[in-house]
């Protein structure tokens, strides 16, 4: 199991543009940077024995891990003034104990990107590969610094498809995010980019 070894846990509470997020940063590392998980349920949550004990709570909707932070989306019509202190005693008291994050060979690899449908042509590779770098470099530091993250999925004649992962499913900003921000970027960046849209999110 990929464990923490005992020793003195710092946690604070960092809002974010989703008011139903909140991102608890910690002094510890819990994946690699640049690695990231999103359990929507706790059915999504099997690897991860902190998510599981997390969707405990009754008002916790989605639990996100990135490389020093959890971002908790919460359900109940309840305010965060409340289930802050609750809930960073928790993941001090289990990080300090040396709780295991994950299970026994979990992998946070990215899944593999495509860039159109069938055979991919070395033009399409190319600008897919681009997207890819400018993503990494540009957007995503700043998407995780809202507790959040974002994936390239696929690139298909112009048209590009990215994954909102936690703090920014459901964030009532994400789609100004999405055109005004991440869309013109790309446009600018690469003359070839169309539109980008986000798959398997409501926004």
């Amino acid at each position: 199991m990929i464990e923490n070894k005992e020793k003195m846990v710092s946690v604070y509470a960092e809002a974010n543009p989703n008011p139903e997020s909140m991102k608890f940063v910690m002094n510890v590392q819990l994946l690699p940077d640049g690695q990231s998980v999103d359990y929507p349920n706790l059915e999504s949550a099997l690897e991860s024995p902190l998510a599981q004990e997390l969707f405990n709570f009754d008002y916790v909707s989605r639990v996100f891990i990135a490389s020093n932070f959890v971002t908790v989306t919460k359900s109940a019509n309840l305010e965060w003034v409340k289930l802050i202190p609750e809930l960073r005693t928790f993941l001090k008291s289990y990080v300090e104990a040396g709780g295991p994050i994950f299970n026994e060979g979990f992998s946070a690899a990215k899944p593999e990107a495509t860039a159109g449908n069938g055979e991919t042509s070395a033009e399409d590779a190319d600008i897919a590969k681009k997207i890819t770098d400018l993503l990494d470099n540009y957007v995503r530091p700043a998407v995780e610094q809202d507790g959040g993250n974002i994936t390239f999925k696929s690139y298909n004649d112009g048209i590009v498809t990215v994954h909102l992962q936690g703090s920014c499913s459901g964030c009532p900003s994400a789609t100004v995010t999405l055109k005004a921000g991440i869309e013109n970027l790309l446009k600018r960046m690469v003359p070839e980019v169309k539109e980008v849209v986000a798959d398997g999110v409501t926004i």
